[in-house]
């Protein structure tokens, strides 16, 4: 089922949580809505089931207009943060606890919830209740009581929050096997960019109310629409040094080092940002390089080691071989790829 949001407003008295937002997202798709605490993420969720009333705008699903239907109407499966299971209920009694609500006989509902428990594969735990599970499992047993409905819609809040990082990682790739499986038009809501970019075809990113950008992950990584995008995606941080334009060079704001721009949209003067992800810096020469750092630290993460540079007075991060034998101290010589560096404006954020 495709989703459709035409000029959403949701508002509580003056503050505007969500901001004319337009989105379609398309059917059997995996959708990310993205952003820091207080964007607006959870309240679009919120709208799209039937829970908040919509303040302007309508909701499309497919060719329906659900803006004002009740939530029992519209053929949506919710998964909370705190998974909202019944205490006193075993696994196969939560699982086939919307079945028992459409009055639907025991052997129907209890034969639909094992199938339903064997998709998530907690078809071994079908008697045991909640407080004897994990919570991986009580994620599980969740995700099987929303989707015994066979919704339209699957909508899941922050699903993976509450669980250590071996079972995030465990559960993300397990949502990622049942959207698969099932077919379902699935739109989760999470903080976590490493999440959103891991398993979703598609990332929508938001910011106070507004839609900054939607796109594929890589897409969203590669392509940043403003510095707000390109901050937010991507582990280590992107690297923001401060400069200015002068004569078709980025100048840093100490005077410490230019680089050459070739971009015909920055203008004279403009107080600028540069962009540069850390695998977009390599170690150059002292006769071909853009910049000369200074070795600050440097930290062995694994297969990688991560360098800290001075520049002037600004800092850098980039990737680094173990094979440089580099010291605190010691200049380095930089030389920027073409991909993954981006110019700013200063003042508004948006992409040069």
């Amino acid at each position: 089922m495709q989703v459709k949001i035409d000029h959403l407003t949701k508002r509580f008295g003056d503050f505007t949580a969500v901001n004319d937002f337009n989105m379609t997202f398309d059917d059997g798709k995996l959708v990310a809505l993205l952003g820091p605490s207080g964007c607006g993420k959870s309240t679009m969720l919120n709208m799209l089931s039937g829970i908040l009333p919509v303040t302007e705008g309508k909701i499309y699903f497919d060719t329906d207009d659900v803006t004002d239907m009740p939530p029992q109407d519209r053929g949506v499966g919710l998964v909370f943060q705190n998974y909202a299971l019944y205490p006193h209920m075993s696994v196969l009694e939560n699982i086939a606890f919307p079945l028992e609500i459409k009055k639907v006989n025991k052997a129907e509902r209890e034969e639909k919830a094992k199938e339903m428990a064997a998709l998530v594969h907690v078809d071994a735990l079908l008697n045991r209740k909640p407080k004897e599970l994990s919570g991986g499992q009580q994620q599980r047993v969740a995700i099987a009581r929303a989707l015994i409905k066979n919704p339209r819609l699957l909508l899941l809040d922050e699903p993976l929050s509450n669980l250590d990082a071996r079972l995030r990682l465990e559960m993300r790739e397990e949502i990622r096997r049942i959207q698969l499986e099932t077919g379902v038009t699935t739109i989760f809501v999470t903080h976590d960019q490493e999440e959103a970019m891991s398993i979703s075809d598609k990332i929508v990113l938001m910011k106070d109310g507004f839609l900054q950008q939607e796109d594929g992950p890589q897409e969203l990584y590669d392509d940043p629409a403003n510095l707000f995008v390109a901050n937010f995606l991507g582990n280590p941080p992107i690297n923001n040094l401060n400069g200015y334009i002068q004569n078709g060079v980025f100048v840093l704001d100490d005077n410490s080092g230019k680089v050459k721009i070739e971009n015909p949209n920055a203008k004279e003067g403009q107080k600028v940002v540069l962009g540069i992800r850390a695998e977009s810096a390599l170690i150059g020469t002292k006769e071909d390089h853009d910049l000369e750092a200074i070795m600050d630290q440097r930290y062995t993460m694994g297969k990688e080691e991560l360098a800290f540079l001075k520049i002037g007075n600004q800092q850098i991060r980039i990737y680094l071989s173990s094979d440089y034998t580099f010291n605190p101290g010691d200049t380095v010589y930089l030389k920027f790829r073409s991909k993954g560096v981006y110019l700013f404006d200063k003042e508004s954020g948006a992409r040069i």
